[in-house]
């Protein structure tokens, strides 16, 4: 357990001052998410990160982990997309897809390859 005169900071997601540590984890109860002490805030960071939290940059290869329906049909899961550009917005990552072409991806919806 930690020293009891420390504090410790409030939740990144909810600001709740109800944290605790359970191992090398903080915990809130409030909203239950949950971080480590080392991790960087997202607020600060302005990285695009995929799926798994892994940051993103152009040039990378990523891999869609979810069936994406659009005008002229479906991306499928497991699609490799090669040299996407990292761009502001909503859909945060431009792209061409083999046999589909350009299109803009949401980075939520790719894990680094």
């Amino acid at each position: 357990m930690s020293d009891p005169n420390t504090t410790l900071p409030n939740c990144p997601q909810c600001d709740s001052e109800y944290t605790y540590e359970d191992g090398v984890l903080l915990i809130c109860p409030t909203c239950a998410h949950e971080w480590t002490a080392t991790e960087p805030e997202e607020a600060e960071d302005n990285a695009t990160r995929d799926a798994n939290g892994n940051v993103l940059e152009n040039g990378d290869a990523v891999v869609v982990i979810k069936d994406l329906k659009y005008n002229g049909g479906v991306v499928k899961v497991g699609t490799k997309v090669k040299n996407i550009r990292i761009v502001d917005g909503d859909h945060d990552i431009d792209c061409k897809i083999d046999g589909i072409g350009a299109m803009s991806l949401k980075s939520e919806f790719v894990k680094k390859a």
